[in-house]
């Protein structure tokens, strides 16, 4: 998109890269296809033609254009975009950007009239409120997604209330855990993602539409009209703003970015438990490949891919902040560069969505082998901590107490559960045999029933909390229940 300080009202978009009449050269060829961008911005002509359609149609109704000419415009307008949706268009570098393709292609159409639909408007508001548009479809898009993988989540954590694995620290094994859940703790850090997407787009729903060039027009434009009928919440409140600002960008790609670190680390999980170290799943032929030389290998790439990708998202933000931390008010040629990240981060990321919904819909969980870990690692020391902490023993005490019984059971190749009573006696007094029902692991995880705890209570609550919010924002989960099909089952 290039800058653009022409409102007039007549004459036909030129054909070359020249803008207006002062030019008497035509742009270098190298500069012509170094400042090109329709080959990036193209993606934004749906927007553009609704963002020109309501400017026409409020330029009729104030009585800036003759009826019949709005309603030639319109109805030419409506012809480009229909051919765009055909992929007839014919997409001209040498007309810089989309705005100058959509515009050109009509004044082939339609004729001279087509120049007076930029009347009171500057490709500065024009590209401005179209990447609003852009970026609010895009988002309802990325939550739609994400909506679907947290009701794969709730689907895989209902099945999985009854299996217990280890929960780690430093990825060392720590204490039992559902598995449905450590699934639920996947499904807040989604939610928090979605709700951050949802804020991003309550904040960038405002029109810049008539703030032209940077200062308004002097045609008498209705901001409030075109705003209602592009759906924002309203005009933006200053003119140069409405055109300098980027940062709703910056606040979606955040977002983006915050959200594909979590799908990153949900990644590196899955990828841990199907190694063989692991077992703790083994995920879908459908979302796993072959070595080109190891017959035996099944290797989880598409969630090693989805680890990977999170960089470019990251760098998307970065390239976004990057550009923009130098910019005098209010447009410039610099904003250009906004496209290209903005659409590959949204992209990577609800490739992405897709991808891991998938993977988690078809993964086959492995409850025997996630119990048989439980047994190593001393996954019960707090328990025994707890224990005497709760009949009087300062917990700081117990800790070393139970620290010299992990290093006896350690030499002596057993588990604490193994140790007889007189060892744990002579390590202090306040042990008794009803110690060995701490030791046991569901009981450990049923002692936890606190709010956000693991204890099948708390879990189960949960589950109705996270299928109400669901049922709430119109997700189906029982279509996802189908979606993860009998191989899903643990």
């Amino acid at each position: 998109m290039s800058s653009d300080d022409d409102t007039g009202s007549s004459g036909t978009p030129a054909p070359s890269a020249t803008w207006g009449g002062r030019f008497r050269q035509a742009l270098d060829e190298v500069a012509l296809r170094y400042s090109a961008s329709v080959d990036v911005d193209r993606r934004l002509a749906p927007q553009d033609i609704r963002g020109s359609l309501a400017h026409v149609r409020m330029l009729a109704a104030q009585g800036v254009l003759p009826a019949a000419d709005a309603e030639t415009i319109a109805k030419g307008l409506e012809a480009v975009a229909a051919r765009i949706e055909r992929g007839e268009m014919r997409w001209d570098p040498a007309r810089e950007d989309v705005h100058m393709n959509v515009e050109g292609t009509l004044a082939e159409d339609i004729g001279p009239v087509a120049g007076k639909l930029h009347t009171g408007r500057s490709r500065n508001d024009q590209v401005a409120t179209d990447m609003r548009l852009w970026v609010r479809d895009a988002i309802d898009g990325t939550v739609a997604r994400t909506e679907r993988f947290l009701a794969v989540l709730a689907v895989r954590a209902a099945g999985t209330v009854d299996v217990l694995l280890p929960g780690y620290t430093h990825l060392q094994r720590a204490q039992p855990v559902r598995l449905a859940h450590h699934l639920l703790a996947w499904a807040e850090m989604l939610r928090r993602d979605r709700g951050r997407l949802l804020d991003a787009r309550r904040r960038l729903n405002r029109s810049p539409l008539g703030a032209a060039a940077l200062a308004g027009t002097t045609f008498p434009l209705d901001r409030d009209a075109t705003a209602k009928v592009l759906g924002f919440d309203g005009p933006l409140r200053n003119s140069l703003d409405a055109v300098a600002d980027r940062d709703f960008l910056v606040e979606a790609l955040a977002a983006l970015a915050n959200q594909a670190v979590h799908l990153s680390r949900i990644s590196e999980e899955l990828v841990l438990w199907s190694t063989q170290e692991f077992g703790f799943v083994q995920m879908s032929d459908a979302f796993t490949t072959g070595s080109s030389i190891m017959p035996q290998k099944k290797n989880p790439d598409m969630a090693e891919l989805a680890r990977g990708k999170t960089g470019r998202v990251v760098g998307d933000l970065v390239n976004l902040l990057v550009m923009l931390k130098g910019l005098p008010l209010a447009y410039n040629r610099d904003m250009q560069e906004d496209k290209a990240p903005v659409f590959d981060a949204f992209d990577t990321v609800d490739d992405t969505l897709d991808v891991l919904t998938g993977c988690v819909a078809t993964a086959r969980f492995a409850p025997e082998q996630m119990r048989a870990a439980l047994r190593d690692g001393f996954l019960d020391a707090t328990e025994l901590a707890d224990w005497l902490a709760a009949r009087g023993v300062p917990f700081r005490d117990a800790h070393h107490v139970v620290g010299r019984l992990v290093g006896i059971a350690h030499a002596a190749g057993k588990v604490l559960a193994e140790l007889p009573l007189e060892t744990l006696r002579a390590e202090h007094e306040a042990f008794d045999a009803s110690v060995f029902e701490a030791l046991d692991m569901e009981a450990a995880v049923e002692r936890r029933d606190l709010p956000g705890g693991p204890a099948r209570t708390r879990v189960d609550v949960a589950l109705q909390e996270l299928r109400a919010f669901l049922g709430e924002a119109g997700v189906d989960v029982d279509a996802a229940a189908a979606s993860c099909g009998a191989e899903a089952r643990p």
